[in-house]
């Protein structure tokens, strides 16, 4: 299976990004990739999440998803990003004053294969997210099968609480999609490293953390195997690197570390 990291300087221009990920997924396409991981607020993005955010949101079948799976479709290729949801009138989740913070899981055919809204919202450092984003009102954990493997969705501030990496493992997930946009601070970029490796030593999965770009995040997007190795880490500038991913080596791992067999708690 093979994964492509896109490491993005999203901004506040809309169809600049999209364009952006356009072109990444025609590089990622020419490498062979099989699917391409973008970062958290992928589509819009600046230092401070504010009310621009709410009026940027729409539904998935709105032009900014649609123009996601239009490029799927035309490359070929799986595409998981981050975008602004605007709640909805019939699921119960109309709140006109915030927005969901959404992945979108798009297979190489333009269909929408999951979404995942954020569960865990980034009310630290001075930030609160949870001012103009809702997290999920149902906080479900979701997965994706697309290459032979399963995937399990959570999105930057979720890295830090590892039962919902434990749930997605336990659902299935052999490898975690982190889409982040990690922000800089004291010990930041170490703690980013170590919640990546530590979550895929924990549950025996790959773990893939894609982030922005500084200065709103501080890029180093990685691919982690599950023993913890970091197999690519990018640097802080836009780039792509692409892997490949093999099941074997989680179930290798495993085998080697039988955790769910000794867990005694509850």
């Amino acid at each position: 299976m093979r994964i492509t990291l896109a490491q993005l300087d999203s901004g506040t221009d809309v169809g600049r990004n999209l364009d952006l990920i356009a072109d990444y997924c025609a590089r990622a396409a020419y490498e062979g990739s099989e699917l391409i991981v973008f970062p958290e607020y992928s589509t819009y993005e600046k230092s401070r999440v504010d009310r621009s955010f709410v009026d940027m949101a729409e539904p998935l079948d709105g032009p900014v998803a649609s123009t996601l799976c239009a490029t799927a479709a035309r490359y070929g290729i799986a595409v998981v990003a981050g975008l602004l949801e605007a709640p909805g009138d019939g699921d119960g989740t109309k709140e006109p004053d915030r927005a969901f913070n959404t992945l979108v899981a798009i297979g190489p055919d333009g269909s929408l294969l999951a979404s995942y809204r954020k569960i865990h919202l980034f009310d630290c450092q001075g930030f609160r997210e949870s001012e103009y984003i809702r997290p999920a009102p149902e906080p479900l954990p979701v997965t994706f099968s697309w290459g032979g493997m399963t995937f399990g969705l959570m999105t930057c501030y979720d890295l830090r609480f590892p039962e919902l990496a434990r749930i997605l493992a336990d659902a299935g997930a052999e490898a975690l999609l982190v889409c982040s946009s990690w922000v800089p601070g004291t010990a930041k970029t170490e703690q980013w490293a170590t919640l990546a490796k530590a979550r895929a030593i924990e549950n025996g999965v790959y773990v893939a953390a894609v982030s922005q770009t500084p200065p709103v995040s501080i890029g180093y997007s990685m691919l982690v195997d599950p023993l913890g190795t970091v197999l690519h880490s990018l640097d802080t500038e836009p780039a792509t690197a692409t892997l490949d991913l093999s099941p074997d080596a989680v179930l290798a791992a495993r085998d080697q570390f039988p955790t769910w067999r000794h867990h005694r708690l509850p």
